[in-house]
Formats: C-alpha cells, structure tokens, sequence
C-alpha cells in the first residue's frame, strides 16, 4: 500500500482535510511532547481539528520513549472514551510519531492515526514507512508493529524551532537515502553550504519518496526494504552504547558515524570507492563529530550488533553497498572484520 504524504507548509489546513477524509472519525487525540506542547500547538490555534481534540502530552526525549509511556498514552486514550472509530494526530518528532503509531495500532487493536512530524529527522524517516515502536531492555525500537499512518503531513513551518544539532540529525537520513539512490544525489548534499528551510521541502519531498517507494514494493521488510537500514547497525550500537553509560546521541548523529563505518566496510568487502569513502568520512567528521569510542568498547557494541532486530542466529548483519546507488542487503560480517572497520573509522575520524 502506498502511504499518502502531503507536502504542505499549510498543515493546519493540510490536517483539516485528511481527518476530513477519513469516514466516521467520532473524535480526535492529539498526542505532544513538552516541546511540541509549548513550541507547536499554539501555533496551530486556528486548526479547528486541532483545537477541538483531546490533547495527549508525554515527556520530551527518547528514553521516555518506553513501555511505561506507552502504557500512559493508552490510559489517557481510555480515559477519554476512545473507540476505534477515533483518530490520534501524532504531533512531534520521532519519538511521538513511534510511540502513537504503537499505541494507536495496538489500543483496541487499532485505531486510525495521522503523523504530523515537527523535526526534519521525523520528517524523513520515522513518520513515514510503518514502523512503530518504543525502545526496552536498552534496545532501540525492540517491540513495535509494522502499521502505516493513514496519511502524513510533512511541512517545514516548525523546523525554525529546532536547533541545528537538530536539524542535522535528520539530515543524516536524507543523507542515507542519497547514498541509495546515486553519486549525483549524494554530491548535491555534501556541497550545501547550509541547511536552508526556504530549499528544505523540495529536498525532502525527493528523500521521501526515496522511502516511500521503497516501502512501497516491500511494506514489511521482507526484502528490498532492508536497504534502508545502511548505517543502522553501527548507528544503534552507537546509541544503546550511550544509553549504557547513561548519556544520550542524538539518532542522526549515530546514523552518521553509522555510515561511515558501513562504508569501510563496504570498501573492505564490496569495493565501494575509496574517494567516495574518504569525502563521506571528512564531511561527516565536520559535521557531527565522532563517537567516544575505544578498543576497549568494541566487544560491548559486538554484543549490541549481535542483538540488533536483523541479526540472524547472533551474527552481525548489515546493508552494504558496492557503489552509491547500489546497496547490497543481508550481508553477516565477521567480529573480525566488524573490529577492522571500526580500527579504521576511528583512524578516519581522529579518535
């Protein structure tokens, strides 16, 4: 099934018509986070869908994306005689879209729900495809459903609120999708001088579609669909390792150095381009940094790679790719070569 996705920077408008659309809607959730709460909902104020809706607010940030939020999303859901003829407006960056995608599925086994994503990560990534999920045992997104949205709002109105740490998060995604789609792509996001919201929608309408149509040919990730998962593994290892020692990257930030370590591989086992590896690495080292990370760290982010959600039988699986626009999914690789990898991304980095 094709996921509707509207690109408008009219959203109040824009969510006035898809609730409109959608028949028998007996009344409207509104789920926000503290941010989205303070910063976004006013600014919707003459939205009558959104005015007139039960507002559901959780804690901002993803460790409170967790089975006991989830658990309060569905008590206030209770609590406010939802049926399943109501409909949750998922107003926020990731961690809402995941979190009231999963409870709106799950809630009296599935209530109808529309993504409105207030970041440019959420934009380009979380709030389109169908996945849902909250993290648990130190996992990233470890229990969730596979469950599309009934449409999608994506505006650029609210990125003014974000800080460029922010913006650069999601970035990165748009990022992993130019590395699916050809050298061209990828070469007109390196040579951005600045992440410019007047120029922001039309690049995120091409990295959506990206997505979208992928998702399209495999909505349950059964195949093609594990394309877009380049970079992930190293990527949530970087995170869960964080969460571990109790910090916090942000996920974009993860997914960067994610990329790059994938590259290396990628070189080391398909023979991506070393030109096209060594501009990645530099351009991704000046924008985001790198990962505290030593030798000494290596078995802990093995452990959390082997216990990633594509791994098969504890082996480490990743999306490589053999060029850009040409990515290899399913790939099991070595501890040996894992620990390689991450030797010369480190070199590659400085660290």
């Amino acid at each position: 099934m094709r996921q509707e996705v509207i690109f408008s920077n009219d959203v109040g408008r824009a969510v006035d018509r898809v609730v409109g659309g959608c028949d028998g809607v007996c009344r409207v959730f509104v789920l926000v986070d503290d941010n989205t709460s303070r910063l976004v909902l006013p600014r919707l104020a003459d939205c009558p869908t959104i005015k007139d809706a039960v507002v559901i607010t959780v804690p901002a940030g993803d460790d409170n994306k967790t089975v006991d939020t989830l658990r309060e999303v569905w008590r206030a859901l209770q609590d406010g005689n939802a049926t399943r003829r109501s409909l949750l407006v998922n107003l926020g960056g990731g961690m809402v879209t995941d979190l009231g995608g999963l409870a709106a599925a799950t809630f009296k086994r599935g209530m109808r729900f529309v993504n409105v994503p207030t970041t440019l990560l959420g934009a380009v990534d979380a709030a389109v495809g169908g996945k849902t999920g909250v993290n648990f045992g130190g996992l990233k997104n470890e229990i969730g459903v596979f469950a599309p949205a009934d449409a999608v709002v994506v505006s650029t109105r609210f990125f003014d609120t974000l800080p460029q740490q922010e913006l650069r998060a999601g970035f990165a995604e748009m990022l992993k999708h130019a590395m699916l789609t050809g050298e061209a792509e990828v070469n007109t996001l390196l040579d951005l001088d600045h992440l410019d919201l007047d120029r922001m929608l039309t690049l995120l309408e091409a990295s959506v579609e990206v997505k979208r149509a992928i998702v399209a040919r495999d909505p349950l990730e059964n195949g093609e669909r594990r394309v877009l998962n380049l970079g992930h593994t190293v990527g949530h290892a970087f995170e869960a390792l964080s969460m571990e020692r109790g910090g916090t990257v942000p996920h974009g930030y993860a997914v960067a150095w994610g990329l790059v370590v994938e590259s290396v591989l990628s070189h080391l086992l398909k023979g991506f381009s070393s030109t096209a590896l060594y501009r990645l690495s530099a351009w991704v080292k000046s924008t985001y940094g790198a990962p505290r990370v030593a030798c000494d760290d290596y078995p802990g982010l093995l452990r959390i790679m082997q216990h990633d959600k594509k791994s098969r039988a504890g082996e480490i699986n990743c999306t490589l790719l053999c060029h850009y626009g040409d990515a290899s999914v399913d790939n099991t690789v070595s501890e040996d070569d894992m620990k390689n990898a991450l030797d010369i991304y480190r070199d590659l980095a400085g660290i």
